[in-house]
C-alpha cells in the first residue's frame, strides 16, 4: 500500500471525544476502554494504523457507505478508509483473544477485513446497534456495552491455553520473545503454534510481535516531553532509530514526526479535549 497523501486524519486524531471505563471484568480485554465521538469530521481518507487489536464501531448517527455497526479484523498494515465519518459514533478496541471469544469464529478469516457486525453476530449485532442508538446518554450506552460484552464473552469459545500464554508473553515482553522460544515455552512445535495462533489471534506470531512492539511506540506518543526517537527505539527494542522509522512507516504510512504532527489534539492538550465519564449506571453483572 502506498503512503497516504490525503488530508484525512489518522484514527487517534479525532476530537472531541467522551471516554468511559468498562466493567472491571472487561478492562483487561479492552486496552483503550470505551470512546464516543461527538462531532462530525469529514476526511476523505481516514488512516487506521496497523494494530493487533480489533476495533468495533457503532454509528449513532448516519454516515454513507458503511454499515450501522462494523468491526475490522487484526491487520499487519495500515488501512485507508474512504469517506466522511459519522457525526456521532462509539468505538472500542478488543484484545484479539477477546475478539475470538466475542465473535466465536476464527479471526484469521476476518484479518484485515471490515465487516458488518450483523453478519458475524446475527440478531445480537443488530440489537446492540439499536439499543446503543436508543440510549439517551453516554453512561447508558457504555453500560449497554458492558452487559452485551459480558454475556457474549461468557458464552464464547475459549482460546487454547497455549495460545493465551503465547499472547501474554508477547505482550509482557513488548514483542521481544523469539517465536521459536515461545513455541518451546508452551510445549508446541513452531508449525502448530503458527496455525493455532493465526486462527485465534488473526495474525502470525512474528507479525503480532512486531505490532506489540510498534504499539509500545504509540503508547509513548502521548507523553508530555519532546520525543527522542533514538531513545524510543532503544526503549521498545528496535535495533536503531532507522529500524523504528521503517516499521513506523509500514504500519502508519508516514514517518513518526509526520504522524505526531497530524495527530496532535487541538490546542496541544489532550487532557482538555477528553470528557471522561465516571458516573456509571446500573452495574452490569
Amino acid at each position: 500500500m502506498e503512503a497516504a497523501t490525503s488530508t484525512g486524519a489518522p484514527e487517534r486524531a479525532r476530537w472531541p471525544r467522551v471516554a468511559g471505563a468498562p466493567h472491571p471484568r472487561l478492562r483487561g480485554l479492552l486496552p483503550r476502554g470505551y470512546v464516543g465521538f461527538t462531532e462530525a469530521t469529514s476526511p476523505r481518507q481516514l488512516v487506521l494504523p496497523a494494530t493487533s487489536a480489533v476495533p468495533l464501531v457503532v454509528k449513532l448517527a448516519d454516515s454513507p457507505n458503511r454499515p450501522p455497526a462494523f468491526l475490522m479484523g487484526p491487520r499487519g498494515a495500515y488501512t485507508a478508509v474512504e469517506g466522511a465519518c459519522a457525526p456521532s459514533y462509539l468505538e472500542l478496541w478488543l484484545d484479539p483473544l477477546a475478539a475470538y471469544r466475542l465473535l466465536g469464529q476464527p479471526l484469521e478469516e476476518l484479518s484485515g477485513h471490515l465487516v458488518d457486525l450483523a453478519e458475524v453476530l446475527g440478531p445480537d449485532g443488530r440489537r446492540l446497534g439499536e439499543r446503543l442508538r436508543a440510549a439517551p446518554t453516554w453512561q447508558q450506552r457504555f453500560a449497554q456495552l458492558d452487559r452485551f460484552l459480558l454475556r457474549r464473552l461468557a458464552g464464547g469459545p475459549r482460546p487454547a491455553p497455549e495460545v493465551g500464554r503465547a499472547w501474554a508473553r508477547l505482550v509482557a515482553s513488548g514483542g521481544r520473545v523469539p517465536i521459536g522460544r515461545l513455541a518451546a515455552e508452551v510445549g508446541w512445535s513452531h508449525k502448530r503454534l503458527l496455525a493455532r495462533f493465526r486462527r485465534q489471534v488473526g495474525l502470525r506470531p512474528k507479525t503480532a510481535a512486531r505490532l506489540v512492539r510498534f504499539e509500545g511506540v504509540l503508547g509513548r506518543l502521548d507523553e508530555r516531553r519532546p520525543l527522542d526517537w533514538g531513545q524510543v527505539a532503544r526503549e521498545v527494542g528496535y535495533a536503531d532509530q532507522a529500524h523504528l522509522i521503517r516499521e513506523f512507516h509500514q504500519f502508519t504510512g508516514m514517518t513518526p514526526t509526520a504522524f505526531v504532527a497530524r495527530t496532535s489534539p487541538p490546542g496541544g492538550d489532550g487532557a482538555r479535549q477528553v470528557n471522561f465519564v465516571q458516573d456509571r449506571v446500573a452495574a452490569a453483572s
